[in-house]
């Protein structure tokens, strides 16, 4: 068995949720090796938590993990289910071919493979990848100008946000190219009169990237709804205060974790558990 990216290397002291006695499925968790288990259950509690905040839509959508960096093996959900139906054990393992690698009764939606293995193959960082279709979302999508910062959060993706054109459902092998182009070296991606996109190198990154990149749209569309004249931020401004957030989420050697990402996300996990600890298992 291949060792697993050390970035993706989850410590179970680095603010997992500990499961009450007797609520983890060990049956379940004994199919797979601890560092597996463990991100599957950071991955579960991450669809919850889309889920939560309203994020979701029916079974579309997906947050992929890579597992394994060679040969890449990632986690996805099955296709049919409901975010809030999403658990530890019932994720699914796929390589970069779309292949099965864990059993599963349901199948792989292949539009959703389609946007996630073209950036997990091309981005060695982009270990967890994140697409939702929101209100606010997609109503950002479709504006000439895209994304405005106008806030603290909105600030975090000056000059690190992408936009790649609308081509109908992904299911196009060729649109891969240009997905990954439009995103380029960026932590984020809106997806045309589509949705929007975030990647980071660990699950809480991924999360907490589109928390803020979220909130950033739901001002926006707010300001704009106004009908009031809105004040632009200078691009030293903005770069100096996109440069001082970055911290937050960084990754140092051998995958420890430098920023403080990790706590507000631990703190998302723990919510999870409180509401409906059933992703545990």
């Amino acid at each position: 068995m291949n060792a697993p990216h050390p970035f993706n290397s989850a410590n179970p002291a680095d603010g997992l949720v500990p499961t009450a006695k007797g609520s983890l499925a060990t049956s379940e968790a004994a199919h797979f090796d601890q560092t597996e288990w463990q991100l599957r259950l950071r991955l579960a509690a991450a669809y919850r938590a889309v889920d939560h905040f309203g994020w979701s839509e029916l079974t579309a959508n997906h947050i992929s993990l890579r597992v394994r960096n060679e040969p890449s093996e990632f986690l996805i959900n099955p296709y049919g289910l409901l975010y809030s139906e999403i658990t530890a054990s019932n994720l699914v393992r796929i390589d970069g071919q779309g292949q099965v690698l864990t059993a599963t009764e349901y199948p792989i939606n292949p539009a959703g493979f389609n946007i996630h293995a073209a950036i997990h193959n091309a981005r060695a960082d982009a270990h967890c990848v994140l697409h939702v279709h929101t209100v606010s979302g997609m109503a950002v999508s479709c504006l000439k100008d895209g994304l405005l910062p106008l806030t603290l959060e909105g600030t975090d993706f000056h000059n690190r946000i992408g936009y790649h054109d609308f081509e109908g459902p992904s299911l196009e092998v060729d649109e891969r190219s240009r997905l990954v182009a439009a995103l380029g070296t960026n932590v984020a991606l809106v997806l045309r009169n589509h949705g929007l996109l975030t990647v980071g190198e660990t699950v809480d990154s991924a999360f907490l990237r589109m928390y803020r990149l979220m909130l950033a749209c739901q001002v926006q569309m707010q300001v704009m709804m106004s009908g009031q004249p809105f004040t632009r931020l200078s691009d030293d401004i903005l770069e100096k205060s996109a440069q001082r957030h970055e911290w937050f989420f960084r990754i140092g050697p051998g995958g420890s974790r430098v920023g403080h990402g990790e706590m507000d996300f631990s703190a998302v996990m723990r919510l999870m558990a409180k509401i409906d600890p059933s992703y545990q298992t």
